[in-house]
């Protein structure tokens, strides 16, 4: 795809979700490398703002398997960290956009020589909305644990969705910022599950020590689901798509909603207005007649 004289990666990103063979474990898994490599393209974003966005971007992703008919959910982390807040939407067909508030942070590697992506997120909460329509919201919210993403949402579904879960998520940035594999799964525990399911789980998820790895080795969304429950079969699959619902007449709208004295002053004061989309850094602009023609 093609958009500004940027040329873009598309398809083959899809994320799956899963049912164990007895029914007492639900499984998602995905791999989200093309969209995530569109983020960074559009926000020009350095690796830990990558990795912090990538890994937010697969769990909602992830999520929004679980979304009905046009609900949509939005996924804020707001750490203290120099990444500032972390926003992604998703919906139920796959479609995916976000945006980190300062995509160029640089941080040393952590111990374990990896992107500091805890030290960029640091503490905070982590936030998630279900918009079910007709003003039906869902909110739900956890206190940041590591600020490494996958931590956090095991955290989040225990405290705030009571559901024992094993979160995955990676992203292996390249020398060059390009996104080489990005994705990871979600494990969870349903009602009338059995201690050999836990220690089953446990032991499969434990093999899996780094999605990134895995991915990178060539592996699919499917295999990295059968690594974590090998008995799951597959229910959905869906293609997992950056897009964002930005446009030139909701802009147009939301100036127009500033009032006439505003819309006024920026004519007089500037001779035009420039707005620039926090999801997709699209810029619109418009002229001075395209603004008069605003005013009511």
């Amino acid at each position: 795809m093609k958009n500004g004289g940027v040329e873009y990666l598309t398809a083959s990103d899809v994320a799956l979700r899963g049912l164990s063979e007895n029914g007492n474990i639900r499984v998602l898994a995905c791999v989200t490398t093309h969209v995530v490599n569109e983020m960074q393209q559009r926000h020009r974003s350095w690796p830990v703002a990558t990795a912090a966005l990538g890994r937010t971007t697969s769990i909602a992703a992830m999520m929004g398997l679980l979304l009905k008919g046009s609900e949509r959910l939005t996924i804020q982390v707001k750490g203290d960290g120099p990444l500032g807040s972390i926003v992604v939407d998703a919906d139920s067909t796959g479609h995916v956009r976000g945006y980190v508030d300062n995509p160029h942070v640089h941080l040393p590697s952590n111990a374990l020589g990896k992107l500091d992506v805890g030290g960029g997120v640091g503490q905070g909460l982590l936030y998630v909305m279900r918009d079910m329509g007709l003003r039906d919201v869902y909110r739900g919210s956890a206190e940041i644990q590591s600020g490494e993403i996958a931590d956090d949402f095991t955290y989040y579904f225990a405290v705030s969705e009571q559901t024992p879960s094993a979160v995955g998520a990676g992203v292996l940035v390249d020398t060059d910022n390009s996104v080489i594999v990005s994705g990871g799964f979600i494990v969870q525990l349903l009602p009338g599950h059995t201690d050999e399911d836990i220690a089953a789980l446990e032991q499969h998820v434990a093999k899996v020590s780094s999605v990134t790895d895995v991915l990178h080795a060539g592996a699919s969304a499917e295999d990295l689901l059968k690594m974590v429950v090998p008995s799951a079969k597959v229910l959905d699959t869906v293609p997992i798509e950056f897009r964002c619902t930005c446009s030139r007449e909701r802009i147009a709208a939301t100036l127009q909603g500033l009032g006439d004295a505003e819309i006024q002053s920026l004519i007089e004061e500037q001779g035009e207005a420039e707005v620039i989309c926090h999801f997709c850094n699209e810029k619109y602009l418009f002229s001075r007649e395209e603004l008069a023609d605003l005013l009511v």
